[in-house]
């Protein structure tokens, strides 16, 4: 049947393709990020495209459930879900198949599809590139996991990165010492994402809260800079008492081991922003770039994600979109390939050395009757007196 609407060719809001020189593009950074991962020791898993929908959501948040394409099952009669970020299977992986005693170290890269997309790419097919590690619930582990996400972002040709780091441990012993209702923290954790400062106070001043607690929630909004605010912190959120103490020493120690490791890298502390609170618990972290205005990658811990049985895995990890730092990237696009081109010819001499070239990573086009023009090539194989050689 002859397709006459060209409608039938456009793409589904948020679904791109690539052409060549974008998919080789992101098809060397795929190897090269592999490669890296392997290097650091972390082993490298495959995720199912779709699951069932209650084993694909077990341990998110409401934010990933928004995100995620249901469908039903045509054999069992239940309900899918099609993948939309692949950390909760890879954590659901590690506990149920993957039991050490030492930390288990995984990565992970592959396409999800999400059905809304973010709000700065409006892209929905991102190509997920990440790593975890499972079982250790010190604070280098987070160094090594933000360390591993800042050569991801090297390795890709991603330049002038900096570091914004938070803890949702402050908010969340703040709002247990407080005695927030469940409610009531949601509330003013939506406020709180969204900088609304009128709201924060009504919101506040409509909590049965005294003002020294309303004093101290209202201060998250300008606790954020350099690491210098993590000791004003200390001082204006000390009503929270040990855990939220404990949190910031947390961010502390981060910021120690990073500046001596990279010097150079500036480091932003944000106490107010609590990406992805719903199932996050500890340390949180983004990378940013100048000129594009959402994070390029981000992660952090999440020790309560339920694993295999009923027993807590600690884990902490990052992730990012492998066409975001394509597109970002400061690598040469279009790098020139050194194509040797044969001619149309059933000589079995001249088709042996062309398998040959090719098995040791030579490009060889060979001609077709039809074509038109010869492809653009560097070298071409002749034959002279009988013998195929490459001549320029």
């Amino acid at each position: 049947m002859t397709m006459t609407n060209k409608n039938t060719w456009m793409l589904p809001e948020g679904i791109d393709e690539l052409l060549p020189d974008g998919a080789m593009k992101i098809e060397h950074i795929r190897r090269d990020l592999l490669d890296l991962f392997k290097g650091w020791g972390y082993q490298y898993v495959i995720p199912p495209m779709v699951e069932y929908l209650d084993a694909l959501l077990t341990g998110t948040g409401s934010d990933l459930a928004l995100q995620t394409f249901k469908l039903t099952d045509q054999i069992s009669g239940e309900t899918l879900g099609l993948r939309a970020d692949m950390t909760p299977q890879v954590a659901r992986m590690a506990s149920k198949h993957l039991h050490k005693k030492a930390p288990v170290r995984l990565c992970y890269l592959g396409s999800v599809l999400q059905a809304r997309g973010s709000k700065i790419e409006k892209s929905r097919s991102p190509i997920q590139v990440g790593a975890e590690i499972y079982g250790s619930q010190h604070v280098k582990s987070d160094v090594e996991i933000v360390r591993l996400m800042l050569e991801t972002l090297a390795y890709a040709g991603v330049q002038d990165v900096h570091l914004d780091l938070g803890h949702v441990g402050i908010f969340r012993g703040l709002a247990k010492k407080a005695n927030l209702s469940a409610e009531q923290e949601s509330e003013l954790f939506d406020v709180l994402q969204r900088k609304a400062t009128d709201e924060v106070k009504e919101l506040l001043a409509s909590y049965a809260l005294d003002k020294a607690w309303q004093t101290v929630f209202f201060k998250l909004l300008s606790l954020n800079g350099d690491i210098d605010v993590l000791d004003e912190a200390k001082s204006d959120l000390s009503l929270g008492g040990d855990d939220v103490l404990e949190a910031i020493d947390q961010l502390q120690q981060l910021a120690k081991m990073l500046k001596k490791i990279y010097p150079a890298l500036p480091l932003y502390f944000d106490l107010a922003e609590l990406r992805h609170y719903q199932y996050q618990t500890g340390i949180v972290f983004a990378a940013f770039v100048p000129g594009f205005g959402s994070e390029v990658a981000r992660g952090g811990r999440y020790d309560n994600f339920v694993g295999h049985g009923s027993d807590s895995l600690a884990a902490t990890g990052f992730s990012a979109d492998l066409k975001v730092m394509s597109r970002l990237s400061q690598l040469n696009d279009h790098q020139e390939e050194d194509i040797i081109w044969a001619p149309d010819d059933a000589d079995v001499k001249l088709h042996e050395l062309i398998r040959e070239l090719r098995v040791s990573g030579e490009i060889v086009v060979q001609a077709l009757p039809d074509d038109l023009e010869a492809p653009k090539h560097t070298r071409k194989l002749v034959n002279v007196s009988g013998q195929w050689q490459l001549s320029d």
